[in-house]
């Protein structure tokens, strides 16, 4: 297939630049560029633009230009000193001496690295991202209106760091001065056609004609807080009781108002929300202190990678890189701890009547616990990589899934696995089960998500041979052009109807899934970073989304309209991992945060979330 051209508008640059002016205060310049433009008319003018994109994009470019020249890697190019700098042709010389390249401080840090670095394995730790430097403010003529084609090919990265591209997909904060986080470099879009519609959709944002109207609106608003107008900030509670970023949370199933939260230092803090006040005029705030518990070794890494409570709510499981499976009760105080494990936790799942706890761990093994009598029962040695994430099916049978591609399955009376599912080609990153436990779903760095029949698991155990296919029962959903890192099944779908699933990866977009069909019905695009996190309302209406680009979004699923945006601030702007809860008249989420916070949301007081389908059907009534 012939490969399509590369596309560059002047608006596309004129908007960046207007962005790059913004961003930096240069207001004046920004007013005349807008102006002098017409940059109010156009369709990108409405576009999200990260702070720091265009600097991110010309580091980009420096890369290509590096990979360009040192593709042979002969000894020159292996040898060679000399930075490479926007302005100033590039010449090979193991002498940083001998050339007269011209040294930007933003740029030749970032590309001062070595190509190529290998993939990282059980390394799960972040390089340091590089500031950026602000140059003089000048005035700018914009670019004609023209379009400029290439067709010059888009040279492979596999295995090379892109700038600011940290060297896992963990859940393991970067060091950074300005930029979103990401885990892993984006690559390019395949040949599949993606949704990607330049008008504007999200219907809490006002259009202004006039340029000047633009301006004061501030587009690339960098400040913490909702996107648009009509959301009070006081429906975003934030909880500021850690000291590092917080990579999960998790609502108690049974108490509506505890919130457990967990943070790269090692630090699990109970929270005690507030009730939402009965008037949708007034909102909850927070004035207490949490229950914080934190009893990991000092002398070894203790970043947080998992929590789950028990279906009673009576106890907490965490997971840590530290290799200790801790089990907390609900009030704070140690049920049982032990160190068996000898590599980082990166799963913990008790079953659904609350007897057993599975523990998943880098060092190849999953450990099945006796809960109420503190105990190992077993260990499991199927994996030849990390285990990476363990799933239950029902009260005696679970799956776990690893590094390795494959995914195993297990019986809590059998030693040995029952049956191997095969087919991934490279690390599984989740398991996840459908919500009447008939199908799983694993995602994978392969860039993939299969879908696995398991209600006819045990009508197969005559066939027990370890390794035997499964494909029969599988469906493929390709289409992700990076590693597919978050599952979330619809809780429910209508009877007659293929069950819906969304994925999230390292390429900035959600896809949404037919799981019957395999294909795929929705792309959303709106992301400009990895999107780490996603969840579907508890009563299906609501998709929310969470990206190293620092942006919450929130879709309806009728329409997969993005309803509702906030944005987590410039200093860390990650967005972790997203619980939503709705019960005993609470609709809220929360939101793990990499700037060292916990956001509380309440759905019910924010207007663009009030029930969409009642309205419709009311403005329809009234014009009827």
């Amino acid at each position: 297939m012939e490969t399509p051209p590369i596309r560059i508008t002047a608006d596309e640059i004129n908007c960046l630049i207007y962005s790059y002016f913004k961003d930096s205060g240069f207001n004046h310049s920004a007013f005349a560029l807008c102006t002098e433009g017409g940059l109010q008319k156009s369709a990108w003018f409405s576009k999200h633009i990260p702070r720091g994109e265009l600097v991110d994009l010309l580091s980009k470019a420096l890369l290509y230009l590096e990979v360009e020249s040192h593709w042979r890697g002969d000894a020159m190019t292996t040898n060679c000193k000399n930075k490479f700098s926007l302005l100033e042709h590039h010449i090979c010389s193991s002498d940083p001496s001998s050339s007269t390249v011209l040294k930007s401080p933003a740029i030749s840090s970032v590309t001062s690295r070595s190509l190529p670095i290998p993939k990282p394995t059980a390394d799960k730790t972040l390089p340091s991202e590089q500031g950026v430097s602000t140059p003089r403010d000048s005035q700018v003529r914009p670019i004609s209106s023209e379009t400029f084609y290439s067709t010059a090919p888009t040279p492979q990265m596999n295995g090379t760091l892109t700038p600011g591209e940290p060297t896992t997909k963990r859940k393991v904060s970067p060091i950074q001065i300005d930029g979103p986080a990401e885990k892993r470099a984006k690559r390019e879009p395949d040949d599949m056609e993606v949704e990607a519609s330049i008008q504007n959709t999200d219907n809490t944002r006002s259009t202004y004609d006039n340029g000047t109207d633009v301006l004061k609106r501030a587009r690339t608003r960098i400040n913490q807080g909702p996107l648009d107008d009509t959301t009070d900030p006081k429906a975003i509670m934030m909880l500021p009781g850690h000291r590092t970023e917080v990579f999960v949370c998790a609502f108690n199933p049974t108490k509506h108002t505890q919130l457990a939260t967990g943070s790269k230092d090692a630090v699990v803090n109970l929270w005690s929300l507030p009730e939402p006040p009965a008037s949708k005029d007034e909102f909850a705030t927070w004035n207490g202190n949490p229950i914080t518990i934190n009893n990991y070794q000092k002398d070894v890494q203790g970043d947080l990678t998992a929590l789950n409570w028990n279906p009673e709510g009576t106890l907490l499981a965490i997971g840590s890189y530290d290799s200790v499976l801790r089990i907390l009760t609900s009030e704070g105080g140690a049920h049982f701890t032990h160190n068996q494990h000898r590599g980082p936790i990166f799963s913990v799942r008790f079953s659904q009547n609350g007897r057993w706890l599975l523990s998943a761990s880098l060092d190849e093994t999953t450990c099945l616990w006796d809960v109420k009598e503190k105990r190992l029962i077993r260990q499991y040695r199927c994996h030849q990589d990390c285990c990476l994430d363990a799933e239950w099916l029902d009260d005696t049978t679970f799956v776990t899934g690893g590094a390795d591609g494959n995914i195993y399955v297990m019986k809590t009376d059998s030693p040995e696995p029952i049956k191997k599912f095969s087919g991934h080609t490279d690390e599984i990153n989740q398991l996840k089960c459908n919500p009447s436990r008939t199908r799983l779903a694993s995602c994978s760095d392969d860039n993939t998500t299969r879908i696995w029949k398991t209600d006819k698991i045990e009508a197969d155990s005559d066939e027990i041979i370890p390794g035997l296919a499964a494909s029969d029962q599988m469906v493929v959903l390709t289409g992700h052009t990076h590693s597919v890192s978050v599952i979330g099944w619809m809780p429910a779908h209508k009877p007659g109807t293929n069950e819906l699933m969304a994925t999230s990866s390292f390429d900035g977009t959600v896809r949404v899934w037919d799981t019957v069909a395999g294909k795929c019905t929705k792309i959303l695009t709106d992301h400009k970073r990895p999107v780490y996190a996603l969840a579907f309302s508890p009563d299906g209406k609501w998709l929310a989304t969470g990206s190293g680009d620092g942006w919450l979004l929130i879709y309806w699923v009728k329409t997969w309209e993005k309803r509702w945006s906030w944005y987590a601030g410039h200093d860390k702007p990650g967005v972790f991992e997203i619980a939503w809860q709705m019960e005993s008249g609470v609709n809220r989420l929360a939101v793990a945060l990499e700037c060292r916070q916990v956001a509380i949301i309440d759905a019910s007081r924010i207007p663009a979330l009030w029930d969409v389908e009642e309205a419709v059907n009311g403005a329809a009534q009234a014009v009827v």
